[in-house]
């Protein structure tokens, strides 16, 4: 079996428990208010904003044994740079201020989430990040054009102005994610494929801490 059907397999309770969530079944359904919608967007503002450090930290820990992870995260690091820009332009639509987003404290279980990936990649393994990445493109891809279109409808708001980021990424991060798969596939040392499902399972968990706010 390779490494990553492996991987589904481990982590796919993990991706449905989140999924079965009533504020995911919210957005997948139009029934997000307006003022979710906003405090989601306030705190996935600083998810996107550490994502490229947090991946800079590990690409920086990468030994050359794992120089496929490394130029791999350098590739991701420059296509998302400045995206939590795309998120303080939908807060635009809906008149919070970029300066209100930035300022303001991102909840505990954002807190925990970049706080956990900060240490696994820098004192754990550097591949745990790929834990991150694909928690994060599995969650844009298979979730975020419909979340979009689903929360413009039941606040009937035009698309793309105010979900800008979620509707892109939607498309974007299904070609991130066959380029991770290839990338998976490389890893074969059973002990980091072992960290690398754990960060899987890590994220996730923390994830839906965020979406059970």
């Amino acid at each position: 079996m390779s490494f990553f059907i492996e991987l589904i397999e481990a982590t796919d309770t993990s991706r449905r428990e989140m999924e079965a969530l009533p504020k995911v079944q919210d957005m997948l359904n139009g029934r997000m208010t307006e003022d979710a919608y906003k405090a989601f967007l306030m705190d996935l503002y600083h998810i996107v904003w550490h994502f490229c450090p947090i991946m800079a930290t590990a690409a920086s820990r990468c030994p050359d044994g794992f120089i496929d992870v490394r130029n791999h995260l350098y590739h991701n690091i420059d296509e998302e740079k400045g995206h939590e820009n795309m998120v303080l332009n939908d807060l635009a639509h809906f008149n919070v201020p970029a300066e209100i987003a930035k300022n303001a404290m991102p909840s505990p279980s954002v807190q925990a989430m970049i706080a956990y990936n900060y240490h696994v990649s820098e004192r754990v393994h550097p591949c745990c990040v790929l834990g991150m990445l694909y928690v994060l493109e599995i969650i844009s891809s298979v979730y975020g054009g419909q979340v979009a279109s689903s929360i413009a409808n039941g606040l009937n708001k035009p698309l793309p102005d105010g979900f800008s980021f979620l509707e892109s990424h939607a498309s974007m991060d299904l070609d991130h994610m066959a380029r991770l798969r290839e990338l998976l596939q490389t890893i074969e040392d059973e002990s980091v494929q072992k960290m690398v499902i754990n960060a899987i399972h890590m994220n996730f968990y923390l994830f839906s801490q965020f979406l059970s706010q």
